[in-house]
């Protein structure tokens, strides 16, 4: 997965905004302004292709278990979340786009009722 492919899949999710909060090179993908998706952009053109997304704890270990390229978020509180590294690890494309579904998803379970039917009707 490119990084044009990454940041367009995310930026393509409803109400999802991005942000450099933090320096000029870790990008931050927010729904309604609660983070999801980090990405190191100067890792990335390092060749250490990774990112960092919220996940279920349960979920979390099962996938740090299975994946030699799924471990606790970096820099992140490792209960909720995982840094997955893309390209040359065990971690397809396909489960790269479920996981930051997975993200977004409970970034927005966080939400009040009100602010998710918001969500719904954009």
């Amino acid at each position: 997965m490119q990084i044009d492919e990454l940041r367009n899949f995310c930026i393509a999710k409803k109400a999802v905004t991005e942000h450099f909060p933090f320096d000029d090179v870790t990008l931050v993908f927010k729904v309604f302004n609660k983070m999801f998706a980090l990405v190191g952009l100067d890792a990335w053109e390092a060749g250490e292709q990774k990112i960092n997304l919220k996940c279920l704890p349960e979920k979390a270990v099962e996938l740090r278990e299975e994946y030699e390229g799924i471990n606790p978020g970096w820099h992140m509180n490792k209960k909720h979340w995982n840094t997955v590294t893309i390209n040359n690890s065990d971690v397809s494309d396909d489960l790269v786009r479920e996981l930051i579904n997975h993200s977004y998803d409970q970034v927005i379970k966080s939400f009040p009722k009100k602010v998710q039917r918001e969500l719904e009707d954009l």
